[in-house]
């Protein structure tokens, strides 16, 4: 068994690609029974965030070109489409880019912390559609506990960066006063509270909250006294926003071109300044066509988070070293997992031994035998069983000439200590 990763992000993938093979939360549960079902993935847990769709599995050898097949079959892609996006990690190259991804080191913003959050929701989501083990349990536990240390140790988390500082940051940019704008937030998930909460520390004029479920989005928008819509509501609403921001789970498109024409009408064509930071994205790309939208997704705003992040360079070197050593730490104990079922193995076939011998003692003790006699023979005679299969292998690799395996039995029975008393 090994560990596998899969995936693409926004480093190897452009949006429209990485949209197509998201995984929505309505999904997940479908895919991981599907992932599970494959012959050669014994465990899965899938990763699926706007900047990255990542499949972490506990596998059988040579799984990974029919996890690629299975990645772009689920979603209905041809498999040659997608494959030059993808990338692959394998044992301990796949927990340090897991522990990466988790700490912040692999985001579009360094340090973010809301992937860690993400990270420990599509765990959750795999070990509830019973699809982990041991193996990966294991290791989403280590992750956990290694992007504690790292944000407790070093100062990756300073400077609050994230996709939803870098539009606001955009959106103070073009409109140099907020307080005189509106903004429309279509979501209600944790990137448009972080929104929300940036546009209100900058001074924003008002604030609307179009949701699916109203009652989440008025919570959301009461705390910034602002007022909450639904997403069908969005069109009556639309040409009172002079700032866009949208991050739904939506997998279709909830503004498109013909409701942002007409809204555009309605301002005498004032200028939307549009983000649509979700994959799938939420508007349409026709809507960039538009002269009056500056639409911007979510690969756009890399330019001005890269300015942001300077701070952050030296806290980033000093997370890579943590995370160096502690993914040596995962590969001890996965390496220790061969020698249980070896020890496992030795242990059950010395019990039978002892097992075997025992009987017949009893026996020589019911015929007669005296009981000093029969311990001799239990003793002489289980000594020489668990000795004999290791001796003939030891005396094998002596007349070999095999030094290697000699120091390890040297080592293994602790001989050379005795040894050297005895010369002494």
């Amino acid at each position: 068994m090994k560990l596998l990763v899969l995936g693409l992000n926004h480093k190897t993938a452009p949006v429209d690609i990485r949209e197509r093979l998201a995984f929505g939360p309505d999904i997940i549960a479908a895919a991981l029974r599907d992932l599970i079902g494959c012959t050669s993935v014994l465990e899965g847990v899938i990763l699926s965030t706007c900047n990255r769709t990542e499949v972490y599995c506990a596998v059988q050898d040579g799984a990974e070109e029919a996890l690629r097949r299975w990645l772009s079959g689920f979603h209905g892609v041809e498999h040659e489409r997608v494959d030059p996006f993808l990338y692959a990690y394998a044992d301990r190259d796949a927990v340090v880019h897991l522990l990466r991804v988790s700490c912040g080191l692999d985001s579009l913003v360094l340090g973010e912390p809301q992937i860690l959050g993400q990270v420990k929701t599509a765990y959750q989501t795999a070990c509830n559609c019973s699809a982990t083990g041991k193996l990966l349990g294991r290791l989403f536990q280590h992750t956990f506990s290694v992007a504690k240390t790292v944000r407790t140790e070093t100062a990756i988390g300073s400077n609050p960066v994230s996709v939803a500082f870098a539009a606001v940051s955009l959106a103070r940019q073009i409109f140099s006063d907020l307080s005189k704008q509106t903004a429309l937030l279509i979501g209600a998930g944790e990137t448009i509270e972080l929104a929300a909460r940036h546009l209100h520390h900058n001074g924003i004029g008002r604030i609307i909250v179009a949701n699916r479920t109203v009652e989440r989005a008025h919570d959301l928008a009461a705390q910034f006294e602002g007022f909450a819509i639904s997403l069908t509501e969005i069109a009556n609403h639309l040409s009172e926003a002079d700032i866009v921001i949208a991050s739904t789970a939506s997998p279709l498109p909830v503004l498109g071109k013909g409701t942002v024409e007409r809204a555009l009408k309605k301002r005498k064509h004032r200028p939307i300044f549009m983000v649509d930071i979700a994959v799938p994205r939420d508007i349409e790309p026709e809507v960039g066509e538009l002269a009056d939208v500056y639409l911007y997704t979510v690969d756009d705003l890399k330019g001005v988070i890269d300015e942001s992040l300077r701070s952050r360079q030296a806290a980033a070197a000093q997370a890579e070293e943590i995370i160096d050593f502690h993914a040596g730490e995962f590969m001890a104990w996965l390496r220790s997992l061969d020698a249980a079922g070896l020890i496992q193995d030795y242990r059950q076939r010395s019990e039978e031994l002892r097992d075997e011998v025992l009987a017949r003692a009893r026996r020589q003790l019911e015929a007669g035998k005296p009981p000093l006699e029969v311990l001799n023979f239990l003793a002489h005679t289980l000594t020489n069983k668990l000795l004999h299969a290791p001796s003939s292998r030891l005396r094998q690799a002596a007349r070999d000439g095999d030094a290697v395996l000699l120091e390890a039995a040297n080592e293994l029975f602790q001989l050379t200590p005795d040894r050297t008393q005895s010369k002494a």
